[in-house]
């Protein structure tokens, strides 16, 4: 960062103050949205713990042992996400498989994004697009469960059904 403010300082050097401090680095500092950066170095910060102190593994172990198969665990960590947010299940998730069980191009990996991801909107504050929905559109939670969440449900079911029967054929 250092060095990059060095380096706008000479580009800009012969502009005037006005011109220039839409430029500079310390402009681009003030635009940050620091809360976010936090929330989300709290999160991998929190992942790392767990994983460091091996719950992790140990959820990892019990739910391989509990439910044995690992596209329903995925799914079920997709329904877990309408809850929690999906950013910590899927890092909490790289923490419980590691690459040698399931490595870089693996199906679990593509089949944990789509049901983190999809699996959110089953409620509406399970993603960040319905929560700014609820806020926008002055959705109400009870309205969305009543009327959207078991469309969004058989949606996901749908395309989760789809997405493993491509996997059976191709």
């Amino acid at each position: 960062l250092s060095v990059l403010w060095v380096v706008t300082e000479i580009i800009h050097s012969e502009k005037d103050e006005a011109e220039k401090g839409v430029l500079s680095v310390n402009h681009a500092l003030r635009k940050i949205d620091t809360p976010s950066v936090l929330f989300f170095l709290g999160i991998l910060l929190s992942i790392a713990a767990l994983e460091v102190t091996g719950v992790l593994t140990d959820a990892a172990s019990w739910m391989d042992n509990t439910v044995g198969n690992i596209n329903i665990i995925t799914m079920l960590i997709g329904f877990f996400s309408s809850i929690v947010d999906n950013v910590p299940l899927v890092a909490a998730a790289q923490g419980m498989y590691s690459m040698q069980v399931y490595p870089t191009d693996h199906y679990f990996w593509e089949f944990l994004a789509y049901c983190a991801g999809t699996g959110g909107s089953c409620l509406i504050i399970g993603s960040a697009a319905g929560v700014a929905a609820m806020g926008l559109e002055k959705i109400e939670f009870f309205w969305y469960l009543k009327r959207i969440s078991i469309l969004a449900l058989l949606g996901y079911l749908a395309g989760a059904a789809t997405y493993l029967l491509q996997k059976q054929f191709v």
